[in-house]
């Protein structure tokens, strides 16, 4: 899915950059272009990041 249409960024590509350790939108931002144009996307990219941190919060899915 398309997270950011200004330039083209996946949810694969934010779902990946926080796997490698980006933490914020500005990470995010700085890394791929997404939430750095119109901004309408920022919403999206904080769900991604947060989804993520509880997944490594989460026992069962820890490590993975």
């Amino acid at each position: 899915m398309f997270v950011c249409l200004c330039t083209g960024v996946t949810s694969q590509v934010v779902t990946d950059l926080v796997a490698g350790g980006a933490s914020t939108s500005r990470q995010i931002a700085d890394a791929c272009g997404a939430g750095s144009d119109c901004g309408r996307c920022k919403r999206t990219v904080r769900s991604i990041i947060a989804a993520s941190a509880q997944r490594r919060d989460c026992p069962v899915h820890a490590g993975r």
